[in-house]
């Protein structure tokens, strides 16, 4: 049994909490708003994951040195944007406890991955990053489920593996911290690609080739920025763009097949009721592509149609009607 911090108490950090308390341990989960503590500590339930029953083993807590204080490490689970604010929130309460990144996406404002914001504001963390395939909905309602966890701090990652596997839930180890957070991030931006070609009728042949063709623009610029090649052809790459690019769960791909279907980024926001990574997400990879001079059509094009106004539709000729070339 251990003692785990996470923060924040959104859909993947609550079933964060319910796997890991199943499992025996001791769980304080920070949240920043009052309802949601009484929500979680009072009624044993979450706004975001309907039916679900949050076991007594969890507490929720809006404060971060209580939440933090005993834990063996924390995981660290708020939307993208916000990593470094509330980061730098707590930074003063974590000593050497491990700080395991959950989240999936990039600071936009400095193009950075999520374990270089948070060196960023603690040199001396020790950083590990959990991520795969996975649905939140899911895992709280213990289908079996597989992860990756990423360290260079090599007594991370039994840590994470021996506190998480049960008979449904399985971690992999990995020491490619940057892959597997560059895999995580840029997988949201297909996923909403593949929501888009559903919102505007397109089928199985189309979501197979963004699959396959996004896989190639993910590694392109993952294997620059130094991630592993084969990272992204495993959990984190390939896996995480299967679940996230077929499945109604993905609030990416919801987002995607909304805009798909005539609404607009405002409505779809509006529509969809939580963080949308990949809309943050396609603007920093379009920068990163044209930075390090990366061949990214689908980011270019996608980028066009959220920023620039372009009809999906003339965005798939755009793309089917590019120059031939050989497959890579």
């Amino acid at each position: 049994m251990r003692n785990v911090a996470i923060i924040g108490s959104g859909s993947w950090g609550t079933a964060l909490a319910v796997c890991l308390a199943q499992n025996g341990n001791n769980v304080k989960i920070w949240s920043f708003n009052e309802e949601e503590k009484d929500l979680i500590n009072n009624k044993k339930q979450c706004k975001f994951l309907p039916g679900v029953v949050i076991p007594n083993n969890v507490e929720c807590m809006t404060d971060f040195e209580k939440v933090i204080d005993g834990a063996d490490f924390i995981l660290h689970v708020t939307p993208s944007k916000f990593t470094r604010s509330t980061f730098k929130q707590y930074k003063q309460y974590v000593g050497d406890k491990p700080v395991i990144i959950c989240s999936k996406g990039f600071e936009k404002e400095t193009l950075q991955t999520l374990d270089d914001v948070i060196k960023d504001e603690l040199p001396s963390a020790k950083i590990g990053v959990l991520t795969g395939p996975s649905h939140a909905e899911e895992v709280a309602i213990s289908i079996p489920t597989v992860l990756v966890i990423a360290s260079e701090h090599e007594e991370i990652l039994p840590l994470i593996q021996d506190t998480f596997m049960s008979k449904n839930m399985r971690i992999y180890t990995s020491t490619d911290v940057k892959g597997l957070e560059l895999g995580g991030a840029l997988k949201n931006i297909i996923a909403f690609c593949a929501g888009v070609a559903a919102g505007i009728g397109l089928g199985d042949n189309s979501f197979a080739a963004l699959i396959t063709r996004g896989l190639g623009e993910i590694s392109r610029l993952g294997v620059k920025l130094g991630g592993k090649q084969e990272t992204f052809y495993g959990l984190s790459g390939l896996g995480d763009l299967i679940v996230t690019c077929l499945s109604e769960h993905s609030r990416n791909r919801r987002a995607g097949k909304l805009i798909g279907q005539g609404k607009t980024l405002e409505e779809t926001r509006k529509e969809v009721g939580m963080v949308i990574e990949s809309i943050d997400n396609i603007e920093v990879a379009y920068e990163l592509g044209k930075i390090h001079n990366i061949p990214m059509p689908i980011v270019e094009t996608v980028y066009k149609v959220i920023y620039k106004n372009l009809d999906p539709k003339k965005a798939v000729l755009e793309l089917m009607n590019r120059d031939k070339k050989y497959e890579d």
